[in-house]
């Protein structure tokens, strides 16, 4: 059974915004899914086959998987064939009166397709055209393809892993370019959508991955490149020395990090080591002379460590008011106490997938809480409702349904 949008009102933020969503994977449903949050109504578009990120991780039925319902949520799915006349002109006249269309398509693609921003932003000029696009269009890699793993690459995060760690270069084991760059996503809607209340004015936008990615890591690692002439290489010295890790004790590791003065001072006390030896050391004055000897300061704490159980430098650096925590997998993160405590995960009944548990909304308002309405669609769940809000007759449907150009999801009888 389909969730429709009058039974799933939104009270958020954003409510009463509209946007199209013709992204797919990760980075531009995941910035979506953050708008919907916020209580927008976001139409998916997707091919008839659905997005292709439907058919990752485990599932309880075809094109349900994980992955995909837990960036998808609060969202209504329509499937068109934009490459048939009809779909792409169904795809049109939903654009006439939405606030924001947004797309991960190479732009020369959407041109191709009649879907560019003069074609949109023709019927509807308040439109906010937003391209996600993996390479500034004006630079020389602007045509080359943009998956997570090639920005890992390009950007240094791999090589960091592994020069840090003596070893091979290494991805990092979330979509970290992905997620990041959709939260830059979410916001410049979020500023496009501000400034427009304010100038009356759409406009188009276009978010490339690697100039994003590039200041996120820079922003630490610029180093001595930050002047003209370099006062060195790049690189920040405390994020790249090896013994910034979770240090091991006499029976797992525990993760503490010994930052400033106070915190030294204390470190010293609760090694058993008196303050006439913390100033008598030169090294430990200031957060200018620690950064001159991270490696060996690091190192220190790591010997230290080793020396009793997880559990007594749990209470022990608490004690002494050092920063500290555990080292959790991914288990013990879902049933983290704090988490449940503030009720992070929304636990909801899909209408074909049965019980779920949803990541939750992080953010906490007195007024217009953003909330998770609406659970992940089928694809195509919501084809009907949507082109009758956009003022489809149902012989109109009708034929877009028997032409192909569009479809609807049909949920199986029940045994």
């Amino acid at each position: 059974m389909a969730v429709k949008a009058s039974e799933a009102s939104s009270t958020g933020p954003l409510a009463g915004v509209r946007i199209i969503d013709m992204t797919t994977v990760i980075m531009g449903p995941y910035a979506t899914s953050i708008l919907g949050d916020y209580g927008a109504d976001v139409v998916k578009v997707e091919p008839l086959t659905g997005d292709v990120m439907r058919y990752g991780g485990p599932m309880r039925n075809p094109g349900m998987g994980a992955l995909f319902m837990q960036i998808n949520r609060n969202k209504r799915s329509i499937a068109l064939d934009v490459k048939k006349e009809a779909g792409r002109a169904a795809l049109l006249k939903l654009c006439e009166n939405a606030d924001v269309f947004v797309h991960n398509v190479r732009p020369a693609g959407m041109r191709r397709a009649r879907l560019g921003e003069d074609d949109l932003r023709a019927i509807n000029e308040r439109l906010l055209y937003v391209s996600l696009v993996g390479y500034g269009q004006t630079g020389p890699y602007a045509p080359l393809p943009a998956y997570d793993d090639l920005f890992q690459g390009r950007v240094g995060i791999a090589s960091l892993i592994g020069s840090v760690n003596k070893m091979e270069p290494r991805f990092v084991p979330v979509t970290i370019v992905d997620r990041i760059v959709g939260l830059n996503a979410a916001h410049t809607i979020l500023a496009a959508l501000f400034r427009r209340e304010r100038s009356g004015r759409g406009q188009a936008i276009e978010l490339p991955m690697l100039e994003t990615i590039a200041q996120f890591v820079l922003g630490d690692h610029m180093g001595g490149r930050a002047f003209e002439p370099p006062l060195g290489g790049p690189g920040y010295s405390r994020l790249t020395t090896p013994d910034r890790r979770p240090y091991k004790t006499k029976d797992g590791y525990i993760c503490t990090l010994v930052y400033t003065d106070g915190q030294w001072r204390s470190f010293y006390r609760a090694i058993g080591r008196s303050d006439e030896e913390f100033a008598a050391d030169p090294r430990l004055q200031s957060q200018a002379s620690r950064a001159q000897h991270f490696g060996p300061l690091y190192q220190l704490v790591a010997d230290e460590l080793g020396k009793k159980t997880t559990a007594e430098w749990m209470e022990l650096l608490s004690q002494h008011d050092i920063p500290v925590g555990p080292l959790n997998d991914l288990d013990t993160l879902i049933d983290d106490e704090h988490l449940a405590s503030v009720n992070f995960f929304q636990h909801m009944e899909h209408p074909t997938e049965g019980s779920l548990r949803i990541v939750g909304v992080p953010s906490r308002w007195s007024e217009d809480q953003p909330s998770i309405r609406l659970p992940p669609p089928n694809i195509g769940e919501h084809t009907e409702e949507i082109l009758r809000e956009g003022g489809f007759s149902e012989a109109e449907i009708d034929g877009l349904l028997t032409s192909g150009a569009a479809g609807v999801f049909r949920q199986p009888p029940q045994n």
